[in-house]
């Protein structure tokens, strides 16, 4: 087996028993990074020279016994909004192309202290606002599966580069399916654990009552494994939470007998895709098999949760988004006149059109006269929501539905259409008003063979269930099989690539 086609598992055990070195896994990542990534898109940021200086570090602390952790030695990709120091961390935004933070993200840190070797930043939609991976000011990301579609976003660079063998396994972040919907559109395995379970310490906010850091791997063992390791209290993250039992792969025995599964009636209505809800019915018919009760119930409110999610994270966001402004740090304007003008200049040059018109929503329903009108009501409906889960998980283990409404459209169609891509995280922002965990994972390929994903929810810190569900689903669905990539050797692309009208390099 090639270190591609392994898991992060099975990448970190031959290199305990010494059948793989830290330095030839680390190459082989890399190698596979410079032959794919300029047609893809993956990367923002690629630290060869200092992956290949922190794998031999590794190698001689495994070599000492100093290391004995699963993942040790292993490479990984770090979502670009994740702070890493002496590398740069650039949130795919013009304001940030040269910023390199002088601490690590307290994830990062555990990452490292675990023996695993960051191999580059990935690409993601500005700011993490967006779904498509289309909003980065570097470029964006393609589908690996298919170059014509989007890979979702917006952490679609960690998506795509774990599906595409450049990494075993990646970080993202979730504000409201930002993690879990590209996983299902790039056929990868996501998490978003719990609010507070993982520290958000060096998480560049978007939305700071949303946001929360998350595995993406290839199995549902890799992201155990990933959590385990990011799991846990934070001092300097006041809303981090301790974690008692970080053992989550214990609860991966494959049995999923007697658990209570429900799914929504308001998810399998209009709107769905019809092979999506084959996948549900799919996914449901394998748990039910192997001894899961399946029923439908009415979850309600689901029509809130859109607007109720725009409006909170667009209000952090305007928040957030205020510390850049070219004064202490990020792009300034070259020319200006006067304090303000460096201001108005440095923002609207530096800020995507994306992130624009969040902020100016964001402005807006905090403003005198319409914070009652608009936030106050949102926060109203996000506590209704949250009740509405706690109903449901008084009488189910798990909630099955799909991840997203379709499978990933084609590149240019959301961003024509800014509204019908907010209505495309339908399926995903509950989770995160109601801090809840959610898992990503593929079940079959449609009609144009891209991946069709459905989403497991569960109660907070209920992760082991969610593992356990989604782990008896892994093994009912078999082998899912991974994107061929043809269309990166093929010499139209190769042509595209010469032309810089294909992908991009940085």
């Amino acid at each position: 087996m090639q270190i591609k086609d392994m898991t992060a598992l099975e990448l970190g055990r031959k290199i305990k028993e010494r059948e793989i070195s830290v330095t030839e896994a680390v190459k082989a990542s890399l190698e596979r990074m410079e032959r794919l990534d300029p047609a893809v898109g993956c990367f923002v940021t690629v630290e060869g020279e200092k992956a290949l200086k922190r794998g031999e570090e590794v190698q001689k602390l495994l070599d000492q016994g100093a290391l004995t952790g699963p993942l040790a030695g292993v490479p990984i990709g770090v979502k670009d909004n994740i702070c890493t120091q002496g590398i740069r961390t650039t949130c795919s935004s013009r304001i940030l192309q040269r910023f390199v933070p002088p601490y690590s993200a307290e994830a990062v840190s555990r990452l490292e202290t675990a023996g695993m070797v960051i191999v580059g930043k990935t690409n993601m939609d500005e700011f993490a606002m967006g779904s498509t991976t289309e909003t980065s000011a570097f470029g964006l990301t393609r589908n690996p599966w298919n170059p014509e579609h989007v890979p979702g976003g917006s952490s679609g660079g960690s998506c795509a580069a774990v599906a595409a063998g450049m990494v075993p396994c990646a970080l993202g972040s979730d504000t409201g399916g930002s993690i879990r919907q590209p996983s299902a559109f790039c056929g990868v395995v996501g998490m978003k654990p719990t609010y507070g379970t993982v520290s958000r310490y060096g998480l560049i906010a978007y939305g700071s009552s949303l946001d929360q850091i998350g595995p993406i791997a290839g199995s549902t063992k890799d992201c155990a494994a990933l959590l385990a390791l990011l799991a846990g209290h934070d001092p300097k993250d006041s809303t981090s939470v301790p974690r008692k039992d970080p053992d989550f792969a214990g609860a991966m025995t494959g049995e999923t007998r007697g658990m209570r599964i429900g799914i929504p009636e308001e998810y399998l209505s209009e709107g769905l895709d019809p092979q999506v809800e084959k996948a549900v019915k799919k996914a449901a018919g394998i748990l039910e098999e192997r001894g899961a009760r399946i029923e439908t119930f009415s979850l309600g409110l689901v029509e809130y949760a859109i607007p109720a999610y725009y409006v909170i994270a667009s209000a952090e966001a305007s928040s957030n988004l205020a510390r850049f402004d070219g004064v202490k740090y990020g792009y300034r304007a070259e020319e200006y006149q006067g304090l303000h003008g460096m201001y108005k200049k440095s923002r609207s040059q530096g800020f995507g059109e994306e992130v624009k018109r969040r902020i100016l929503l964001g402005s807006f329903v905090l403003s005198s006269g319409y914070y009652d009108a608009y936030y106050l009501k949102a926060l109203k409906a996000k506590a209704m929501i949250k009740k509405a889960f706690d109903r449901a998980f008084e009488k189910y283990d798990v909630i099955l539905g799909p991840a997203a409404p379709t499978a990933a459209p084609g590149i240019g169609e959301s961003l024509k259409d800014p509204l019908k891509m907010y209505l495309g995280d339908i399926y995903t922002v509950s989770v995160n008003l109601a801090g809840l965990p959610g898992f990503s994972l593929p079940v079959e390929r449609n009609a144009e063979g891209l991946p069709l994903g459905v989403q497991l929810i569960g109660d907070c810190f209920q992760e082991k269930k969610l593992f356990r569900a989604a782990y008896g689903l892994e093994q009912g669905r078999g082998a899912f099989p991974k994107p061929s990539l043809e269309w990166v050797n093929s010499e139209k692309r190769r042509a595209q690539e010469r032309s810089g009208e294909y992908g991009k390099a940085v």
